[in-house]
């Protein structure tokens, strides 16, 4: 109450021209609060918020000469903070081929898939031996009912190396070709935490690549030139803005990546807050280097933590789980639980070494066996009261688990888009009850955790809407409702994409909510929430998007 006194007395005693935009016209959520809190307007000056509250005061503050924003019944809400996704993936992927099913590409069969890599080799104008790359792989989604392998590939593709990424972002299918150029042979065995998946004599890799075996394709990924990327980056920027985002996550940001966000901010060229999150695999690389300094922003650009990947995707059957699938590993492996990236002593080592350097911990844990192991490190390291441990995904997660989060401090950061997008095969491979658990957001929040919400991007689309909409309908493809005890109200789900990542950025004091001091950043919506019915919620659209009080980008403009 201090700070909004300071501020009006200085408004008052200002002219009345000294604020630069008034809004109005519409319904503005603030997000403060445990329910529905709304005001009538908003000041804005120098770039923040200066009053929140009704018109009429909010009128006296601004003065007769103040730009008005009228929202013409449009919704206004705080700036959408992205809890989690990949910004950098995004900036390479204009030289790759999207073999996503739908609703984000139209590939429904093995068929399909390799005729799409067909269609679009000629116009990327590839040098002969260079790498075909395809994304958003789904074995899920196509009518074949099994997996791509490299003699799919072989057929339209005997000399080209091609590597088709799978749609978690964790795993990939090579062509022969390709497993010839990075060198991989039936005696090439799988690096720790690991997959090469074999033919069935139990030796010829099958062309898929899993975790940590990823790596070996590191050529077959390698980026186009600064330049390049550069420009992509700003169109990538646009595309957060255009879906609501005034920040950006980068959730795992290689050495490379680091350093071209590095050039980026240098040079002018954010538009956008961006939170990078350097990989523990090149921690060596960055650790204690002066160049790479950490929870402090420049030029739009904040190095937030360490981002520590423990196991897979539940979808992709690499999730490490405590008890195995209902159905069988990847090479007919029966009682199947997958496996940690790292062995518990060498990740407790990694978080110990983290954590001594003074960084925030972001670990990815999909399977409760991950989650068991974020929760024995975090208990052992004897953390700070206030260290914001992020748990990404926290997917296949038992009740018992929730209970330590809080006593630990220890935060999701959900994606309820699972529901949606695999919650059928959950169903199927896990058996109803932990599908019905998955991203227990419900249950986290009503422990007083300030669960966050997220895309994954670009493991499924940024649009905010449709992430609410998982959350309040939790819909799967089929239409059945995956655990309709964690189902979210408008309110809580909104908060999951503002306040309460905001808060896991250590942000809460600048943005996520509509309050004096904060910074103007806000997002338009064509409909209110609070007043449409869950059906309707993923046909609202994102119309405009703020920041510090100009447009990045507005519809029809």
């Amino acid at each position: 109450m201090r700070r909004v006194a300071i501020l009006l007395a200085t408004l008052l005693a200002t002219p009345a021209s000294a604020a630069d935009l008034l809004i109005h016209g519409g319904p503005i959520l603030t997000m403060v609060g445990e329910r529905p809190q709304t005001v009538a307007a908003v000041v804005v000056t120098g770039g923040k918020i200066a009053f929140a509250g009704p018109l009429a005061q909010a009128q006296r503050l601004a003065g007769p000469g103040t730009q008005q924003l009228d929202l013409k019944g449009r919704t206004l809400i705080p700036g959408l903070v992205d809890a989690h996704s990949h910004l950098m993936m995004a900036v390479d992927l204009a030289r790759r081929v999207n073999v996503s099913g739908a609703p984000v590409g139209d590939v429904a069969s093995i068929a399909g898939l390799v005729d799409k890599l067909a269609a679009a080799e000629p116009g990327l104008k590839l040098a002969a031996g260079a790498w075909l790359v395809g994304w958003g792989y789904d074995a899920s989604l196509l009518s074949d009912a099994r997996e791509l392998t490299r003699r799919d590939l072989d057929a339209r593709f005997p000399d080209r190396p091609v590597l088709v990424m799978h749609v978690s972002g964790h795993g990939a299918v090579l062509n022969s070709a390709g497993l010839a150029a990075l060198g991989i042979t039936p005696d090439t065995k799988a690096p720790d935490g690991g997959l090469i998946h074999r033919e069935a004599d139990g030796r010829t890799p099958n062309g898929q690549l899993w975790e940590s075996a990823l790596m070996l394709a590191g050529p077959a990924l390698k980026p186009p030139g600064r330049a390049e990327r550069l420009t992509n980056l700003a169109a990538v920027q646009q595309l957060y803005a255009r879906n609501g985002y005034t920040l950006a996550n980068d959730g795992f940001t290689s050495l490379a990546d680091l350093d071209l966000l590095q050039t980026a901010a240098a040079q002018g060229r954010l538009v956008l807050d961006i939170v990078a999150l350097p990989s523990f695999v090149d921690m060596p690389k960055w650790l204690g280097k002066p160049q790479y300094s950490f929870g402090q922003w420049h030029n739009r650009l904040k190095l937030q933590g360490i981002k520590i990947t423990q196991d897979g995707s539940p979808q992709g059957r690499t999730a490490w789980l405590s008890k195995p699938f209902l159905v069988p590993g990847p090479n007919g492996e029966a009682d199947w639980r997958a496996q940690p990236i790292q062995s518990f002593p060498a990740f407790l080592a990694t978080t110990r070494a983290a954590t001594n350097a003074g960084l925030q911990l972001f670990i990815h844990a999909n399977g409760d066996a991950a989650i068991d192991d974020v929760i024995t490190a975090v208990d052992t390291l004897k953390l700070p009261p206030d260290h914001r441990s992020i748990v990404i995904h926290s997917q296949v997660q038992r009740p018992d688990q929730l209970p330590r989060y809080a006593t630990l401090g220890i935060t999701p950061s959900y994606f309820t888009n699972h529901a949606y997008f695999w919650g059928d095969v959950h169903r199927r491979q896990l058996g109803e009850p932990r599908a019905a658990h998955i991203s227990p957001i419900a249950s986290a929040l009503a422990l007083g955790l300030k669960a966050s919400n997220h895309s994954d991007f670009i493991v499924t689309p940024l649009d905010p809407m449709f992430i609410l909409w998982t959350s309040m309908a939790r819909t799967t493809r089929s239409g059945t409702v995956l655990g309709p005890d964690q189902r979210l109200t408008a309110w809580n789900g909104l908060k999951a994409l503002t306040l309460n990542p905001a808060w896991a950025y250590r942000e809460e004091g600048r943005r996520g909510s509509i309050e004096a001091g904060k910074l103007a950043d806000f997002t338009l919506l064509s409909a209110n929430p609070l007043v449409t019915p869950v059906a309707g919620i993923r046909g609202i659209k994102v119309v405009g998007t703020m920041k510090e009080g100009r447009f990045l980008w507005e519809a029809g403009r």
